[in-house]
């Protein structure tokens, strides 16, 4: 038996970071055991039947370190200095200690970047040539270690592959259901929350939609969800989901999705919704390009609250959904992520 520890931002509630680790827990091979680092190790044990070690106590991780054979960077946007230089200088700083102690390193369905220190950048391709297998989850990510001349596999977001869960009550809100996931951010101000709001407001009115408000990530999403419900209070319910599987099944009740956050998109594109992204990051600006989803950048939002509405209800009624030869295709190649696991424990 392998035994393999899953270092991500896990445990801080975030549906994103919490869909990948159930998506990599999904793809283990029955030989490894995992072993999850956690910012709140009781929760994530009882959520998913894992041992956890507390990924802020320096002795846990090392007590883990010590036990394990295989030390997996668990997906996501963690090697970037944007938000902030600890992130980075966190995630290579253990990488770099689990190659020291020789255990298998494994950067797994990575994003990586934007790293704009050269500090960061320089401890960033010095962890990822020391690993054993690297998969990246899109194009600037596999740029960037082409550019470095480390080996790589790339394959879509592994929550393309995620098994999803029913919501229960789901089927009692009225149909039809837009989803709508918002999160706080230095360039959604006050004044464009407010003209998204009323957009939002005159959206439900024309298509006579119910919306489900979705904080991905209470401590950032929840008052914006509050907000919006107090605006659109007889037509709107906010759901707070913890389980990523249940996030998933969500969008299997929704018509369409107008989203910032990247596996909302994800989530709901691979149920056959209509998806209208808010990009605040080069990730979700990637995932608009790649699958020509419809929106804006966050910083250039008209500040017309009518044309917003109209671009909404003109995706509504006649925008496409991803056809299901390509979701099967991207759930496919997501699957690759998994293999490539596979294969190491056969190597």
């Amino acid at each position: 038996m392998v035994r393999a520890i899953c270092c991500g931002y896990y445990g801080e509630g975030n549906g994103g970071d919490e869909a990948l680790l159930a998506s990599l827990l999904q793809m283990l091979p029955d030989t490894v055991e995992a072993i999850a680092l956690s910012g709140n190790p009781s929760q994530t044990e009882t959520q998913y039947g894992v041992q956890t070690g507390d990924r802020r106590n320096a002795f846990q991780v090392l007590k883990v370190l010590r036990a394990a054979d295989w030390f997996i960077w668990g997906g996501g946007s963690l090697i970037q200095d944007v938000t902030s230089t600890i992130s980075p200088l966190y995630y290579t700083g253990l990488m770099g200690l689990a190659q020291q102690m020789g255990l298998t390193t494994i950067a797994w369905s990575q994003g990586i970047g934007p790293l704009q220190r050269p500090i960061t950048r320089a401890m960033a391709k010095r962890a990822f040539s020391g690993c054993n297998l690297v998969t990246v989850r899109d194009s600037g990510s596999a740029a960037l270690l082409t550019d470095w001349q480390i080996p790589f596999t790339l394959a879509p977001d592994p929550v393309w592959a995620l098994d999803p869960k029913p919501v229960p009550g789901l089927w009692d809100f009225p149909a039809p259901r837009v989803a709508v996931t918002w999160r706080s951010h230095p360039l959604l101000t006050p004044k464009r929350l407010e003209i998204l709001t009323r957009a939002l407001v005159s959206f439900q009115q024309v298509t006579d939609t119910y919306i489900l408000l979705v904080p991905f990530q209470l401590s950032q999403d929840l008052a914006i969800a509050e907000l919006v419900h107090r605006a659109i209070p007889h037509h709107s319910q906010i759901l707070k989901l913890t389980d990523p599987q249940m996030l998933r099944g969500l969008f299997q009740g929704v018509e369409m999705a107008i989203s910032m956050r990247l596996h909302s998109l994800i989530m709901a594109a691979s149920q056959e919704c209509r998806c209208f992204a808010i990009s605040y990051d080069p990730k979700v600006s990637h995932l608009m390009a790649e699958l020509d989803f419809p929106g804006w950048e966050l910083s250039q939002i008209p500040d017309d609250a009518n044309i917003i509405s109209k671009a909404w209800i003109e995706h509504y009624v006649n925008g496409d959904r991803l056809d299901r030869v390509k979701i099967q295709s991207l759930s496919d190649r997501a699957q690759l992520h998994g293999e490539l696991l596979q294969s190491l424990i056969n190597s």
